[in-house]
């Protein structure tokens, strides 16, 4: 019963699956199937050469029933993110929605398994706290609209030993500050944490400072479109969450949350 999904990855993390219809109808269809009335594209910024307003646009002309947003997701990485966040700044007029993430400390990878021996080799506090500088960093930028999965920093399920609660206030607060929204994704649900990002504490600190959400599923496929919607509305209801935020041209437009059937 969930109106939107706000972090979607057309291109699997590819270069040649550039954007067509052949592509996107699958996702219309899926949408469709599932009654989303609201989707965002959010390719990662490192590969915006696929990406195209053109595909999008007569996407939207073909599927009128469902709002197709043009988006990105713009993270950290050290060797690609410069040129993303130029790319960012000479299309904002055209993008709908930007998505923030942070995706790498120490500049290695941190949410990716082949890393994650890394994590042995700094003190987890100290990744924690530059997890959230970089956070900041981006959230700070004047280039999103929402930020992804606030505390991904916990896929592995290492914790920090200090109490950060001050930290995630400041975040918190500059997230207001800028009147963007956090996401709330069911993608952890399938990582080894096994938990909806972020977690209840960060979400009901939210709530408290009247901060907006996106929903997601941070699909890599058309099919898994809504992935464990079914416990996120569960989530929603439990935490009196009943509107959510879209976006167009970067205008945020909150509307009720539950409202379409969805599928798993």
């Amino acid at each position: 019963m969930l109106v939107a999904d706000y972090h979607n990855h057309p291109q699997a993390h590819r270069t040649d699956l550039p954007y067509s219809q052949k592509l996107l109808q699958a996702w219309a269809d899926r949408a469709r199937e599932l009654g989303l009335k609201d989707l965002a594209f959010t390719d990662h910024d490192r590969y915006k050469a696929g990406f195209s307003f053109d595909e999008i646009e007569l996407l939207q002309q073909n599927n009128q029933d469902i709002q197709f947003r043009a988006g990105i997701e713009l993270d950290n990485d050290p060797e690609t993110s410069a040129d993303g966040r130029a790319w960012v700044e000479k299309n904002w007029d055209k993008l709908d929605f930007v998505l923030g993430s942070v995706h790498f400390v120490k500049d290695f990878a941190f949410d990716h398994p082949h890393y994650i021996d890394q994590y042995q080799k700094h003190d987890i506090n100290d990744l924690y706290r530059e997890y959230y500088t970089n956070i900041m960093a981006i959230a700070s930028s004047g280039l999103v609209d929402s930020m992804a999965h606030l505390d991904l920093i916990k896929i592995f399920k290492f914790f920090p030993t200090e109490n950060l609660d001050e930290l995630y206030h400041d975040v918190l607060d500059l997230i207001k500050a800028k009147d963007i929204s956090m996401e709330i994704s069911t993608a952890g649900l399938r990582k080894p944490i096994g938990e909806i990002y972020p977690d209840k504490k960060l979400i009901q600190m939210a709530i408290d400072k009247d901060i907006s959400f996106t929903i997601a599923g941070d699909a890599h496929a058309a099919h898994d479109l809504c992935h464990n919607y079914d416990k996120l509305e569960a989530l929603l209801k439990e935490m009196d969450i009943t509107e959510v935020a879209v976006y167009q041209k970067h205008q945020k437009i909150l509307v009720p949350a539950l409202v379409t059937p969805c599928a798993k």
